[in-house]
């Protein structure tokens, strides 16, 4: 986020959903829309999200961050979920592993809801464990499935 203090500033301003979409379309450069009085961003071809059980979310994190890869991630309750660049799909065979492994890559079209508050919990019941900066690179989506592959939860997978 830019300038500390004037984020801050703005972010108080904040009371709509329709506030939080600009301020999420121009502070982030996020395609976001308002639906059902949720700001919602949509899986594209340019931009995919991959959930995580957390007990994997931390590892993958630390992973990433050791070879210089950050990015966006949403935390709620039982699933993390990063951001990301849908460089290629996973095929049927890997697709099948990740089910097992209750990680989930929502299909274009669908959308998953961003919070209206940058505090810890907000009434989608989720907060931004690192938030998005304009102009983030986001990780490739296969660099983020290939870490939580290896990394494993510790349960024995």
């Amino acid at each position: 986020m830019r300038g500390g203090k004037e984020a801050a500033v703005n972010v108080e301003k904040l009371r709509t959903v329709d506030d939080w979409v600009a301020y999420y379309r121009h502070e982030f450069g996020l395609p976001v829309t308002e639906r059902g009085g949720f700001v919602m961003l949509p899986i594209t071809g340019r931009l995919c999200v991959i959930h995580l059980p957390t007990t994997r979310t931390e590892k993958v994190r630390a992973a990433l961050e050791q070879h210089g890869m950050r990015g966006p991630m949403l935390a709620r309750q039982i699933r993390w979920s990063f951001l990301a660049e849908p460089d290629s799909r996973p095929g049927a065979q890997v697709l099948e592993v990740l089910n097992r492994l209750d990680i989930g890559i929502p299909a274009i079209g669908s959308a998953v809801m961003l919070p209206t508050g940058l505090g810890r919990w907000t009434r989608e019941g989720c907060y931004w464990v690192a938030a998005p900066s304009h102009g983030d690179t986001l990780p490739p989506l296969s660099v983020i499935i290939t870490t939580a592959l290896a990394v494993g939860a510790g349960g024995g997978d």
